[in-house]
């Protein structure tokens, strides 16, 4: 057992002047992840700092026309949120393809962004992880790795972010807000996650004193066409083998823009705006998506038992364009 301190903030500026007094506190919400990582004395704070109470737990619209998700709204509420489903109903279908309806009662816009990963070596302290403990290698290269990454991997590490919402969050070009000592800023999505290189141990470009106030939803929602793919070893409750958000805007026959965001592949939800931009101003065909799938996993690379994912991805990735478009009505 583990003993630390527990202290419950009332307001943000108390949260965020109580996490930098110690650097081995962390705060605290539904605790989906953290509690977990707890019990498998993989995470081990000192103290916890609960932000239940703090005003982040709403839903509002914003001034240029988009929404702004409190940090401490729940999965749930996301989803169900009626603006949501009519504005973004990319977001709400890729929520609810994660977890349980249990797990997304609790778990929080915030938390959803700081999940770790879910790797095999990273839960298991008998193993070696440069993610866990810095310098002592990494297990799954030369190891099982079927739910591994494809594509950002480096020789420290090949974890992949586990999220369903951020995979949305990323093919939408949300923002997330941020406040710590300095005040408040913010931070666009594709430069919120990290990629492992030398510092598997860092997730996120967060800082250690700063909180998560809230994600922005730009006005664009692509509500028309779009899609969210999920492929996984069985239909509920498990992480994605290879996810796919895609979103289009159609004029006609042809695509507009284009936004595609790849989950399971990486350790942050992988976006290629090269590859999307292959598809701007062409006409949505089988051939043109082949052509953009086959971008996007250039550079993959695979570690023998994940390798199947390559294939897999270019697969899924036809298919969710396929589904944004109507070509394929969603199974």
């Amino acid at each position: 057992m583990n003993p630390f301190s527990f202290e419950r903030a009332e307001t943000i500026a108390g949260a965020v002047s109580a996490i930098a007094k110690n650097d081995r506190a962390r705060f605290i919400a539904g605790g989906t992840n953290l509690l977990d990582l707890m019990k498998e004395n993989v995470s081990r704070p000192a103290r916890l700092i609960d932000i239940t109470r703090l005003p982040l737990a709403r839903i509002e619209e914003t001034g240029d026309g988009g929404l702004r998700i409190g940090a401490l709204v729940t999965n749930a509420d996301t989803a169900y949120d009626e603006r949501i489903l009519q504005r973004y109903p990319l977001l709400s279908k890729a929520i609810l393809a994660g977890a349980s309806a249990q797990l997304r009662n609790m778990a929080t816009t915030g938390g959803n962004l700081l999940q770790r990963t879910r790797c095999y070596y990273f839960y298991d302290t008998a193993t070696p992880c440069n993610k866990r403990a810095p310098g002592s290698g990494c297990g799954a290269i030369g190891g099982f790795n079927r739910i591994h990454a494809i594509l950002g991997t480096s020789d420290k590490c090949i974890a992949t972010h586990p999220s369903d919402m951020c995979v949305a969050l990323a093919a939408l070009g949300a923002t997330v807000r941020v406040t710590g000592p300095d005040g408040e800023h913010t931070l666009p999505f594709s430069g919120f996650h990290r990629l492992p290189g030398d510092t598997p141990e860092l997730d996120t470009n967060l800082r250690p004193d700063e909180l998560i106030t809230a994600v922005d939803l730009p006005a664009k929602g692509f509500a028309t066409h779009h899609a969210y793919l999920k492929i996984r070893d069985r239909q509920s409750y498990a992480f994605a083998l290879v996810s796919v958000a895609a979103a289009l805007e159609l004029d006609g026959g042809h695509i507009r823009e284009a936004r595609l965001a790849l989950g399971g592949v990486a350790h942050m939800p992988w976006r290629d705006t090269a590859a999307e931009a292959m598809l701007s101003g062409k006409p949505a065909t089988v051939e043109n998506f082949r052509a953009v799938a086959e971008a996007i996993v250039r550079e993959a690379k695979g570690f023998g038992h994940n390798t199947f994912k390559i294939e897999l991805a270019k697969r899924a990735v036809v298919r969710a364009l396929e589904q944004a478009t109507g070509m394929e009505q969603p199974s």
